[in-house]
């Protein structure tokens, strides 16, 4: 059982950017954030607008790759996570997006991690097809992948979990933790402000590791 438990989100929080955003600017037509705004409204599940939208995609795989290679992962992860495990936490990957470009990400930053995500595969010539998780504990219509189950379940196993994100989505897991704890940027910096709720921003992934090693690991 871990002392300590990290849920971090993927797109916009351990990267710069998010995929689909990139993707709308760079590979689709104007109005390629229709479904995004569908969902925003109420009209549309996060994981219906992200799999509409990736479904639009037309191109080389290797174009593809390049813009997964410009969302900026943070250079400072695979330092930041070898510290974090060395103090004692565990590091989970909750995320709404698509692990086909997650998982790359990782795996050219040498990075093992424990990744819950939408599955998917980029066919030749596009597009990128994302499928939902198979029925588990941590999945759901709404996202695919049930970020706040799995922060349930690290809150089941250890006496002390952190949550970072981003997003809109990431509301309901991050309200699960204490405020000292929760570190969002961005959308979900947003959210929280208006409802009073405190967090702790950040600028790059590996602050919120810094962060919680002034903690004093996992005691």
């Amino acid at each position: 059982m871990p002392d300590a438990v990290l849920v971090s989100d993927f797109d916009g929080t351990m990267t710069a950017e998010d995929f689909y955003s990139l993707a709308a600017a760079r590979l689709l037509p104007p109005d390629a954030l229709a479904p995004w705004n569908a969902y925003r409204a109420g009209r549309m599940t996060h994981f219906a607008a992200l799999r509409t939208i990736f479904s639009r995609i037309r191109a080389p795989e290797s174009e593809v790759l390049a813009l997964v290679a410009d969302m900026g992962l943070d250079p400072g992860l695979a330092g930041a996570l070898s510290r974090l495990r060395a103090a004692g936490w565990e590091v989970v990957v909750a995320s709404a997006g698509c692990d086909w470009y997650i998982r790359r990400l990782l795996d050219a930053a040498g990075v093992r991690l424990e990744v819950h995500a939408n599955p998917g595969v980029y066919r030749p010539g596009g597009p990128l097809v994302m499928d939902a998780p198979p029925p588990s504990p941590f999945t759901c219509d709404e996202t695919g992948v049930d970020k706040g189950a799995v922060v349930r379940d690290a809150l089941s196993r250890a006496g002390k979990v952190a949550f970072a994100g981003d997003g809109f989505a990431d509301l309901p897991a991050a309200l699960l933790v204490p405020a000292g704890r929760r570190f969002a940027r961005g959308d979900l910096a947003g959210a929280l402000g208006e409802r009073g709720e405190g967090f702790r921003p950040f600028a790059v992934w590996s602050d919120i590791a810094a962060m919680l090693l002034e903690e004093g690991g996992t005691s």
